[in-house]
């Protein structure tokens, strides 16, 4: 019988040294995930523990505290984390310590069978997360005591070199505490402030108490993980500004937990402000990603899509498989059905709020809407249901009230094919214009849009409730005849006034006929290249992509307007007065569809008008 009171030397399993240089140098891309494993691994041996309380009538040791602590001292260059867990016997260090593949927390899964499986506070996944110390580490030592009364307490020692020595210790505590010798270049996380914010970053949720020199750390609770009847406001506001580091209150949250396709829990929030619009830089993604209570990325980019970058919260999954370090997923497939299900919910919840509370609903959308609207253009998976949650103000709605495309769509006519809406800077604007007049007159209800990316999401979303999303600027526009009132000028000299205009504007116009669309205003501008409104004329010419090309347009008139009835007679009479007249009249229309690119050509003209009067 060997002598197990002194110390024996093992060799680690075969191809050991390559493994560990593996764990060492290549599994882990932050030297700091050390102290995440072992609180991972310490809180598993101490949830072992509880059931080994149920099921075994002795347990060594039994009155200590089931908590971990950690102890840092910066003069000797060493890290302790010390549990009161299950503890480890010789054979088990051999076989869990001496085996770099091996886990543990798997193997105690499988003892306890399919009730076992589904414990959420197992968090051990793979036998190499004790083996990340050696990234910082010139030796570390593992004193030890199982639960076992009759064994004794042991200490496994290794360097990490590729071979370790256990040998019997005296006077341990149940459970494993481990000290880690730092290299020098290492003892960063001798610091107590080091170790703490490393602590607050990745294990501020573990079930049980975590002390740093004795002082708790953990204090905030895994909210996502409880019932929501249990929870207060103030709690969920203490939560979201631990989690989100910050200082508003969050203006909606949603907390839901689903078993199907995939185990999840999730707490998310909305921020009281966008801070984009405020003119910060562009929003983070912030919902962290945990697997049972451990996070695995604080700002994972692929979790949710890019257009809910402004949610805040924590999605926690235990059907995660994750890669041997647990800092990367194994499976995108399954990463993009989490995403695809998060996503899917937070809608629903979305469209619940505007039902059941409209005036939030309509008071997040200010602030958060262009988010939406960015979703619905690229976001070609979930687009009909964004598109349901947008909104305008319209020729209908009040100032400041909008209204859905559902409700535009309720309110048309059998005879409309199409949803019509405008692009400018504000209401006033689109309301002065000339662009609005013939659906006025004809009771068509527009959309007003006054953002800059508005005329880029309808390109994009394109129809709604099988619907066409027309711009009422386009060229393309065709509305029902009015009747003609009294006064206009014939068609004869309708016709005689077009054909001067074409020759007097030459190749400013690319075409000049009547317009339906015109009411009280006697001339607008319609782009010559129908597919591009003049909203987006103007936004290809603010990023050059035009260059110097003049402007050439389709020119509407209205014959009904008492400037075209005294410029008939004035373009026999008074040519070139005429002429004046006439290019005034286009630079107006170009004013007012904000293509007019010098105005320098219209001031003189309109002083030498003024030399007539």
């Amino acid at each position: 019988m060997p002598d197990t009171t002194a110390p024996q030397k093992f060799e680690f399993q075969a191809e050991i040294k390559q493994l560990l240089d593996i764990v060492i140098h290549s599994l882990y891309t932050e030297k700091e995930i050390f102290v995440r494993e072992l609180v991972s691994n310490a809180s598993d041996a101490l949830e072992k523990l509880r059931h080994t309380q149920i099921t075994e009538k002795e347990i060594f040791d039994d009155k200590l505290d089931l908590e971990i602590n950690l102890t840092t001292d910066d003069k000797a260059k060493t890290l302790t984390i010390q549990d009161f867990g299950v503890g480890m016997t010789r054979a088990e260090l051999v076989e869990n310590l001496g085996t770099i593949a091996h886990s543990g927390s798997k193997a105690f899964l499988k003892a306890l069978g399919e009730g076992g499986a589904k414990n959420s506070n197992l968090i051990g996944q793979f036998g190499v997360g004790f083996y990340s110390a050696f990234m910082v580490a010139k030796s570390v030592k593992v004193y030890t005591h199982s639960w076992r009364a009759g064994e004794p307490g042991q200490l496994w020692e290794s360097d990490g070199s590729g071979s370790y020595a256990i040998e019997e210790s005296e006077g341990q505590r149940r459970g494993c505490k481990i000290v880690i010798e730092l290299k020098d270049d290492c003892d960063e996380f001798a610091q107590e402030w080091r170790v703490k914010e490393i602590l607050e970053r990745y294990s501020a949720f573990v079930s049980v108490p975590v002390n740093l020199n004795g002082k708790r750390i953990n204090t905030v609770q895994a909210l996502w993980l409880r019932s929501k009847n249990e929870i207060k406001d103030e709690e969920y506001t203490e939560f979201y500004k631990f989690q989100a580091h910050a200082y508003d209150e969050p203006r909606l949250r949603l907390h839901f937990s689903a078993d199907a396709p995939l185990a999840i829990n999730a707490l998310l929030f909305v921020p009281k402000e966008n801070t984009e619009k405020l003119g910060f830089a562009r929003t983070e993604a912030a919902v962290s990603l945990y697997c049972r209570k451990v996070l695995i990325d604080a700002k994972p980019k692929d979790l949710l899509p890019e257009w809910l970058r402004f949610l805040k919260g924590v999605v926690d999954s235990e059907d995660l498989p994750l890669n041997i370090s647990r800092e990367t997923m194994q499976d995108k497939a399954l990463i993009e059905k989490l995403n695809r299900v998060i996503t899917k919910r937070f809608l629903k919840f979305l469209d619940e709020e505007a039902k059941n509370r409209p005036d939030a609903y309509n008071e997040f959308y200010a602030e958060f809407g262009v988010f939406l609207k960015e979703g619905a253009a690229i976001d070609f998976t979930h687009k009909e249901q964004i598109t349901k949650l947008l909104r305008f103000e319209s020729s209908l709605t009040e100032k400041g009230k909008t209204t859905s495309l559902a409700d535009y769509v309720s309110r048309m006519g059998s005879e409309q094919k199409e949803i019509y809406y405008l692009v400018g800077p504000n209401r006033a604007a689109i309301e002065s214009g000339p662009y609005l007049e013939g659906f006025k007159a004809r009771n068509l209800e527009v959309l007003f849009c006054y953002e800059t990316v508005d005329e880029y999401v309808m390109n994009h979303v394109r129809e709604f409730d099988g619907k066409k999303l027309t711009a009422a600027d386009h060229a393309d526009v065709k509305l029902a005849d009015l009747p003609k009132p009294e006064g206009a000028l014939s068609e004869d000299d309708t016709k005689t006034l077009i054909a001067w205009l074409k020759t007097a504007l030459g190749e400013r116009v690319a075409e000049v006929k009547t317009s339906d669309r015109l009411v009280d205003s006697p001339v607008l501008a319609l782009n010559a290249d129908k597919s591009m409104s003049p909203h987006m004329r103007r936004m290809m010419k603010a990023m050059n992509k035009d260059g110097e090309s003049p402007v050439r347009v389709n020119l509407e008139i209205n014959p009904r307007h008492a400037v075209f009835k005294r410029l008939f007679e004035m373009h026999t009479a008074a040519p070139a007065k005429a002429q004046l007249v006439a290019e005034q009249l286009l630079d107006n229309a170009l004013i007012n569809a904000g293509l007019l690119e010098d105005a320098n050509a219209m001031v003189a003209r309109l002083n030498k008008l003024l030399e007539t009067i």
